[in-house]
């Protein structure tokens, strides 16, 4: 079988930054059939403010974006998550394959504070059962993120 390689994968290649690609069945949590903890597993979720703006958040999948917090992380008034049909035509990625890396465009990026209790995390490779595995510090070096407290 041929190996898949997302933008988000070459992108990491092309920066010579080290990751681990992690794979799982569609249908099953990849938190359990991998037998990591889900705070390791890090969401991308995709917003949008008053003004138009796009602003893109990533936190552990057993955690809940703080529009409040979030909104005040990126100096926002309101923010609120992007209508699903948005997603691909803004990011170039789908629902439940979004990666924070290699979208369309590079958006305002914010990652949770959480992610600095581990050494590596886990954030979409851009495609729906796959997971990039990589340091906190790679993953802000090339999305060029900020660290928030942004979870409820």
């Amino acid at each position: 079988m041929k190996q898949i390689k997302t933008n988000a994968m070459r992108m990491l290649e092309r920066e010579k930054i080290k990751y681990e690609l992690r794979e799982f069945p569609d249908g099953h949590k990849a938190a359990d059939y991998l037998a990591l903890p889900p705070a390791m597993i890090f969401k991308t979720l995709v917003t949008t403010d008053t003004a138009g703006g796009y602003f893109v958040f990533c936190i552990p999948t057993d955690e809940e974006l703080d529009l409040k917090k979030a909104a005040k992380a990126v100096k926002s008034k309101r923010i609120e998550m992007i209508k699903q049909k948005e997603l691909l035509p803004l990011t170039g990625y789908i629902h439940g394959g979004c990666s924070p890396i290699g979208m369309k465009k590079l958006f305002l990026t914010t990652l949770d504070l959480k992610s600095r209790q581990w050494e590596t995390i886990l954030v979409s490779a851009g495609h729906v059962g796959m997971l990039i595995e990589l340091s906190p510090k790679d993953l802000c070096k090339m999305v060029n993120a900020q660290l928030a407290e942004i979870t409820k």
